[in-house]
């Protein structure tokens, strides 16, 4: 079958390209797509595409944390490595990031913003990667600027997860009017622990009794039910959690 000359198998190929570029993948697969559209789309679907598509957010939480947990370093080796050897874009945006996830959050910062230099300013899964980074190291306002545009170019890209890192770079900035109404919106839409936490958070950080009081009380009777692999996941956001009762002088 053709579309004006253009074989469907082209237009296959063009599908799993975005699917690249949105899901962040080896950018090495865009050069085999376009050589190699129909044998390099099939190869595709089963390495990449369907193993993804089979594993919902939860599963691939479990098995990456699962990963970290047997061997943290791993990662960042692989891309330090991979970077060293062939400098590119692609490389570095890999290191940049290993890097946020093990909370070298200047280094990955730095390398993000190498990156957005480039040709990969309009790809949002940089820019939220960027973002990411800027809110770990204060850096706020940008990270503000780069959620603004995802949100500009495409609502729906990682609409929780948008929301609330922009929530938490308004509060970052003193803009609490809106940093709250963010924090209201993503825990009326999405409901997550991740958003409860953040608010609870931010709440107690301008010892907003009331909003800290009602949100810990949820998050305590969540945490009651957990199970050990929960503990597990959670873990990194709990100890920002803590860290902020201990701020304020209260307890879980």
């Amino acid at each position: 079958m053709t579309f004006a000359g253009i074989g469907l198998h082209v237009f296959i190929a063009v599908f799993f390209a975005i699917h690249v570029v949105r899901t962040g993948q080896p950018m090495y697969w865009l050069i085999i797509l376009f050589i190699f559209p129909l044998l390099g789309s099939i190869v595709y679907f089963f390495a990449v595409y369907l193993p993804n598509f089979r594993l919902n957010h939860r599963t691939r939480r479990v098995f990456a944390a699962a990963t970290r947990a047997l061997d943290p370093q791993r990662e960042i080796r692989e891309a330090r490595a991979a970077f060293e050897q062939l400098p590119t874009a692609q490389n570095q945006i890999r290191l940049a990031e290993a890097q946020l996830e093990l909370g070298m959050t200047e280094e990955a910062a730095k390398n993000y913003e190498v990156c957005l230099n480039g040709p990969f300013l309009s790809s949002l899964e940089i820019r939220f990667g960027a973002a990411r980074a800027f809110v770990e190291c204060k850096r706020y306002q940008e990270a503000i600027e780069h959620l603004e545009a995802i949100q500009n170019m495409d609502q729906a890209f990682r609409r929780e997860a948008v929301s609330l890192l922009l929530a938490r770079s308004y509060a970052g900035v003193g803009r609490n009017a809106e940093a709250r109404a963010g924090f209201e919106s993503v825990l009326a839409r999405y409901g997550s622990f991740q958003a409860r936490v953040e608010y609870a958070i931010w709440a107690l950080s301008i010892a907003d009794k009331d909003t800290s009081a009602r949100i810990l009380a949820e998050i305590e009777q969540i945490t009651k039910r957990w199970s050990p692999q929960a503990r597990e996941l959670n873990a990194a956001i709990m100890r920002r959690l803590n860290a902020a009762l201990a701020a304020s002088g209260k307890r879980l």
